[in-house]
């Protein structure tokens, strides 16, 4: 799925709007939401850095992934400039996204533990009981109790 970010400044310059847009149809953008951001509030939140500005644009509505969420506040941090653009289109693929190859050094988990032989395995705490043919079990310590009297024969008589 594709997804389509417009950012643009009102005509009275103090607020910035987010559009995002989502390809549900082939080759047709449906506007998904729209939000409005006071310029003072995004300039302040930029001057405490770029993981504020973005916490900053992100909405119970509007809440990209990170990936896209630096990119769009690089853009917004561009436009809050004195000579920044009027407006910006940010287009993102989620093949992109899905794509991208995982950062392997924090993903890796590397358990160090001495791995016991198959044999240690099988063999760990079980008690061996022979029983000689014909024997009878003397203690069941199970819920279950079964009848010697009836049986229940399953003969198909059809």
């Amino acid at each position: 799925m594709k997804q389509k970010y417009e950012i643009l400044k009102d005509d009275d310059g103090r607020r910035i709007l987010i559009r995002e847009y989502a390809e549900l149809d082939k080759d047709v953008m449906s506007l998904l939401c729209e939000e409005s951001y006071e310029r003072k509030t995004l300039k302040a939140a930029q001057a405490a850095g770029r993981e504020a500005l973005i916490r900053a644009l992100r909405t119970k509505n509007l809440y990209p992934p990170s990936l896209y969420a630096g990119r769009i506040a690089d853009q917004v941090a561009q436009m809050l400039g004195s000579r920044g653009p009027e407006t910006a289109e940010l287009v993102f693929d989620d093949l992109e996204f899905l794509s991208r190859a995982p950062d392997t050094a924090a993903a890796a988990v590397v358990y160090e533990a001495e791995v016991p032989e198959i044999d240690e395995l099988l063999d760990a705490g079980l008690e061996e009981e022979k029983f000689e043919e014909g024997e009878e079990v003397s203690k069941i310590d199970s819920s279950l109790k079964i009848e010697d009297d009836e049986f229940v024969d399953i003969d198909d008589e059809s």
